[in-house]
């Protein structure tokens, strides 16, 4: 059975020039200036990501990492412009393969909401925590957990039922 691993997360400073928009701040209940947030400098934030998930890979005789998300394309454009910026070079994640939990959800849950696959597949769901990145990353995670684990007991599911 596949399950989630660690958790690794920061808090960033935006970078110069970003531009926040200022509805989605309040939607999320960020406060990217706020004193206590102990956010750390882009290159910082993404060296301490990286790190363990470079560990991962090699201790799995993988290449590369494959990002898992909700509608991953925006999640793997901002890793790879960051890592651009801040000038780092070995960025563990594949370029371009993602593994979409929202086209995934909708085709074993019928969802592709991540709240409604997430029920959908019996995980726990709090709206007061859901759009922190830290509580979705981890609820996506789970999901996709759950979806490969699904799969896995269909195709034993099948393999048992076929005529010897």
């Amino acid at each position: 059975m596949l399950h989630s691993g660690e958790v690794h997360s920061a808090h960033v400073i935006p970078f110069e020039g970003s531009q926040l928009d200022p509805a989605a701040l309040e939607f999320n209940g960020i406060d990217p200036h706020h004193p206590l947030r102990i956010a750390l400098a882009e290159k910082e934030a993404l060296l301490k990501i990286f790190q363990p998930v470079r560990a991962a890979v090699k201790k799995n005789g993988c290449t590369r990492a494959i990002l898992v998300g909700h509608n991953p394309s925006f999640d793997l454009n901002f890793v790879n412009a960051a890592a651009q910026r801040a000038g780092l070079k070995r960025n563990p994640f594949h370029p371009f393969s993602t593994f979409d939990t929202a086209t995934l959800g909708g085709l074993v849950y019928g969802q592709t909401v991540l709240a409604k696959a997430a029920r959908a597949a019996g995980i726990e769901w709090d709206n007061k925590e859901a759009h922190s990145a830290r509580y979705d990353a981890e609820k996506t995670a789970e999901l996709f957990c759950s979806i490969v684990n699904t799969w896995e007991t269909l195709k034993q599911t099948a393999s048992s039922s076929e005529p010897a």
